[in-house]
């Protein structure tokens, strides 16, 4: 699928490549009037669209579908463009094609997130893009928040919401042997050795309890009951219970 030649019907080998100088005529043509210069730029630019999707080529969509949704992302930023900001479009263009795809992916999500929370996040990514065509800078945190009049942690919180999951096996790392997948990056700190040592000595200090006090430890520690239920369950009193209870534990801790 990623070497997919020919995407929703357009062959990709023979897609046209423009000119900074082709460009810059085909927006004065579209500010004039020329409604054959838009579609110009779109065929012109799908190539712009094909090398953002190899990015999300790894997360089971179709490339179809990618390609159909990054076009729209391109046309939304012909249509936006200002050859004033002195800005190349590729430069523009390109966050506004990953934008469109997250978007897409987003919603697409089988993870559901509520409408409030899928609602604050996109204000804060559309106050986010117009702050940056504003100052031409990245904003901070609390510029999007004082714009949107949201409070800070509602933001951080509602774009936690909506990131995507990332498969274990995305590779993060790739120098032309083997890769580095996301997996290989994570501890387990409940597998680390020492706790598997642990594990075996409480196991072995439980096998020289009775009967009745390695049911009183399961009850208490495994299935998480208190003294009054373990007590009414196997028939003595509480106070029973909390003296079997601890000299058990004080055997265990002999063989631990």
């Amino acid at each position: 699928m990623v070497n997919k030649v020919e995407i929703c019907g357009v062959n990709t080998a023979k897609l046209p490549v423009l000119t900074s100088s082709e460009m810059k005529e085909l927006f004065l043509a579209i500010i004039a009037g020329d409604k054959t210069a838009r579609e110009k730029l779109i065929q012109g630019n799908l190539r712009l669209v094909l090398s953002v999707i190899q990015r999300f080529t790894n997360r089971g969509e179709y490339v179809d579908d990618l390609f159909q949704v990054g076009c729209i992302g391109l046309i939304k930023a012909i249509d936006n463009f200002d050859l004033g900001q002195n800005v190349k479009f590729s430069t523009y263009a390109v966050p506004m094609i990953i934008g469109e795809i997250r978007r897409y992916l987003r919603d697409n999500n089988p993870i559901r997130v509520s409408r409030s929370l899928r609602d604050t996040a996109y204000k804060a990514i559309q106050m986010r893009e117009a702050l940056i065509n504003k100052h031409s800078r990245e904003p901070s945190l609390n510029e999007i928040a004082e714009e949107l009049s949201i409070p800070r942690e509602d933001i951080v919180f509602a774009m936690d919401a909506i990131q995507e999951p990332v498969s274990l096996f995305e590779p993060i790392y790739h120098d032309g042997g083997d890769p580095i997948y996301v997996m290989d990056q994570i501890g387990d700190e409940k597998n680390h050795d020492l706790n598997w040592l642990e594990k075996i000595s409480i196991r072995e200090a439980l096998c020289k309890l009775n009967n009745r006090e390695k049911l009183i430890l399961s009850m208490r520690f495994f299935e998480g009951k208190t003294q009054m239920e373990v007590a009414k369950e196997i028939g003595i009193s509480q106070a029973q219970v909390s003296r079997l209870e601890k000299a058990a534990l004080n055997h265990m801790r002999k063989y631990i």
